[in-house]
């Protein structure tokens, strides 16, 4: 395995799926600070790449259309590259029931072919971006997550390989695409019910900042087969609610239509078996995945680990109302919406 004290130098970094909340973030931060000679945002969407090219009209960002699926499009891009953060996939739970071959395409396969271009290139650092719905899936977006975060494991295996493949596993960010936020900031500034599925419903609320911290957490203290999680605190979708009506002043009515197929009423970030093989960093989870395990180990020696709990947004901090306002309007995403 390659060491950590090697992986610094780095200037050319790949994202997949870059088009995105997250890719956005990355730019912001990346280009200010100088971090690197150039990105790549690699993603199938011409038009939000044109959007995003007119927002960052940078000589350090390359743009490039391709699809993960196609191993081919990710092989060329991968030459030369020091660091992929993996963001591509299909992350909309309602796509993932009706649709769910589409997920395995994208976030089973596409990810072998990320993962297998760029230890073919020896890109230094991999970083693949999953969720809290891979643990103890229930739905078809979690259930891929979870086995590309296996093939994460299985390339981090791989002692032959120079390449450092690592994780990072977060819950709800507030207002990124496809979230519960802006749906509610659309119902209200419309003027039509607020559409909630329970009340009772928790989710961890998390920025793209936060989200962001994670991955370069990843980058330069993580090791072969870790998976770093996020500490963050949770509150109802009801007080979600709620907070977003105070905020806009609203008048509108909340209506509770029940939860959809695929959806948990409580989130895990980790589970208690991932815990008991964690590091506690304070803010951070730290799990370490056996990158050593083979084959005939695993039948003849096993874990020594003691009882712990399941980290959910059950029984993580709770905000309330004014907490939840605090954060929300914190939110690049609000304060626009505000004006």
């Amino acid at each position: 395995m390659v060491t950590l004290d090697k992986l610094y130098i780095m200037s050319r970094l790949l994202i997949t799926g870059g088009t995105g909340s997250f890719g956005t973030v990355v730019l912001e931060r990346f280009l200010g600070k100088n971090k690197f000679d150039e990105i790549i945002v690699f993603s199938r969407d011409e038009k939000k790449q044109y959007d995003m090219r007119q927002n960052f009209p940078s000589d350090k960002v390359k743009f490039i259309i391709g699809d993960t699926r196609d191993r081919d499009s990710v092989t060329k891009v991968m030459d030369g590259v020091d660091a992929v953060f993996h963001a591509a996939a299909l992350k909309h739970v309602p796509t993932g029931e009706f649709f769910p071959l589409e997920l395995v395409k994208t976030n089973i396969l596409g990810t072998e072919n990320v993962f297998a271009s760029a230890k073919q290139a020896k890109v230094k650092r991999v970083i693949l971006l999953s969720t809290d719905k891979a643990v103890y899936p229930i739905n078809t977006m979690g259930m891929t997550k979870a086995i590309a975060e296996k093939l994460m494991t299985v390339y981090a295996r791989d002692a032959q390989s120079s390449t450092i493949f690592s994780a990072v596993r977060y819950g709800n960010v507030m207002a990124s695409r496809g979230s519960v936020i802006p749906l509610f900031v659309d119902q209200i500034k419309k003027g039509k019910e607020i559409t909630v599925t329970d009340p009772t419903m928790t989710r961890f609320m998390l920025s793209l900042e936060d989200a962001l911290d994670l991955v370069e957490l990843a980058m330069f203290k993580g090791e072969p087969g870790n998976i770093f999680i996020k500490k963050a605190p949770a509150a109802t979708i009801e007080t979600v609610a709620k907070a977003l009506l105070k905020i806009f002043k609203s008048n509108s009515k909340i209506k509770i239509i029940g939860t959809r197929s695929g959806e948990k009423i409580h989130e895990t970030l980790a589970s208690s078996v991932e815990l008991a093989d964690s590091e506690d960093m304070k803010d951070f989870f730290k799990v370490k995945t056996n990158p050593n395990l083979d084959y005939d180990r695993y039948f003849t020696k096993g874990r020594k680990s003691g009882p712990r709990n399941d980290y959910t947004s059950a029984n993580t901090k709770r905000l309330g109302q004014k907490e939840t306002e605090r954060m929300l309007l914190a939110l690049p995403f609000i304060k626009e919406a505000l004006k």
